[in-house]
């Protein structure tokens, strides 16, 4: 993109008028990221009781992925919007670099994912929860599109490789 800082400024414009709006926002991000972590020690916990023998895929293909995700970061050392663009995001993060592919976006697809393979209306609506967090990290200014949109889709193929076990 030749000016993002244009294109977000655009995006947010609506966002930064409304103090609701703000704080929506952030408490979403926080609110979905929580309970992606706290659902999936859940989940985990469901399995041992009722399919033992699929617990060990279900640590495995997650945390093997999240592994991948995080050298894929380091070795593509991506800028974040805010470090490379004139922008004010709307969320406050210090991190520098390891924008792409979105690790928030990644973990809480791969749990959905997770939980799709369960119980597919659960699953379903852990899915559209992520795909909102994902909106909330670009309007946040802490992600550009393609990074949480790689972080989608990593996570969403590598929970494909759960569903056909």
């Amino acid at each position: 993109m030749r000016d993002y800082a244009s294109f977000y400024k655009n995006l947010t414009s609506s966002i930064r008028q409304s103090p609701l709006a703000l704080s929506l926002l952030a408490t979403f991000n926080r609110s979905v990221t929580k309970l992606m972590y706290l659902l999936y020690p859940l989940l985990l916990g469901y399995i041992s009781l009722n399919s033992p023998n699929q617990l060990l895929i279900y640590i495995l293909v997650p945390g093997l992925t999240f592994l991948l995700v995080t050298i894929i970061r380091k070795v593509i050392n991506q800028a974040r919007p805010y470090e490379k663009w004139s922008i004010q995001p709307i969320m406050t993060k210090d991190t520098v670099g390891q924008s792409m592919p979105s690790r928030h976006v990644f973990s809480a697809t791969m749990i959905s994912m997770c939980f799709l393979s369960f119980n597919i209306c659960l699953g379903l609506v852990l899915l559209i929860l992520s795909a909102t967090l994902a909106i909330c990290r670009v309007l946040g200014g802490v992600h550009y599109p393609k990074d949480v949109i790689a972080g989608m889709l990593i996570g969403i193929l590598a929970g494909l490789v759960l569903i056909i076990s």
